[in-house]
């Protein structure tokens, strides 16, 4: 388990249109630091997930901080090896180039929590679940459609190839304000000149269970495409922070 932050200087941006350039330049950098493609991408790749902080005006993002976290004891090492001038990706037919080469790198600490323990979380980049068992990719704008903690453990067991048992809860209060809490993320554009979507929520959350399997959750993400930075959690104490 590891995970990291990367921060730009103060008053300093990235800018991009679509989302895999952010995933295309991570990849690319965990590669540079001694990771296998087969390892970071692919239908047999190892858990991780990444978080862009900043916002988003009009078609374009603006990012002044990227986490990138994973529960594989393969990929951490080469986390704690990155180098912030490999996170960097050029590409022509969008005319989007990403360059985190200025960028400070930080550690972050695991959670404390007791076990058993909750957490109060945020969703740093939004979770992404699809309509269960719907003929054709439906993606879900509503965390009270479906049974998050179902969900989670489900993804969580599969990773840890164990029984993983959280409670995983929306903030009622949040939701009732917020009913739309769904977001559209343009993650590609494809060879017909249109954009891919995926649609995602955000809320907080709160995470209930043993510490083993808090920490997984903490450090592998909620949710589907989470290797497509979708999922990936933070501290509701701490907020996003710049």
């Amino acid at each position: 388990m590891n995970r990291i932050r990367l921060s730009l200087p103060r008053r300093q941006w990235a800018t991009y249109q679509h989302q895999d350039l952010l995933h295309d330049a991570i990849v690319n950098a965990l590669i540079a630091a001694g990771a296998t493609p087969e390892q970071v991408i692919g239908a047999g790749a190892e858990a991780w997930t990444f978080a862009a902080l900043g916002y988003h005006r009009a078609q374009e993002g603006q990012v002044h901080g990227l986490v990138i976290s994973t529960p594989s004891s393969v990929l951490a090492p080469y986390l704690t090896a990155l180098e912030p001038s490999a996170v960097r990706y050029a590409r022509a037919s969008t005319g989007e180039l990403l360059d985190f080469s200025t960028a400070s790198v930080a550690l972050e600490p695991p959670p404390v929590c007791t076990d058993p323990g909750m957490l109060g979380v945020l969703a740093l980049s939004p979770i992404a679940i699809s309509e269960p068992g719907a003929k054709q990719k439906r993606w879900l704008t509503q965390l009270d459609q479906v049974d998050l903690a179902a969900v989670a453990n489900a993804r969580l067991s599969k990773i840890a190839g164990r029984s993983v048992t959280l409670t995983v809860q929306p903030d009622s209060l949040y939701l009732r304000a917020n009913p739309k809490h769904s977001v559209l993320v343009s993650t590609k554009r494809l060879r017909n000149g249109r954009a891919a979507f995926v649609i995602g929520m955000q809320a907080p959350l709160v995470l209930a269970g043993s510490r083993e399997d808090l920490l997984l959750a903490w450090y592998a993400g909620l949710g589907e495409k989470t290797r497509n930075g979708f999922g990936c959690l933070g501290l509701a104490e701490q907020g996003v922070g710049r």
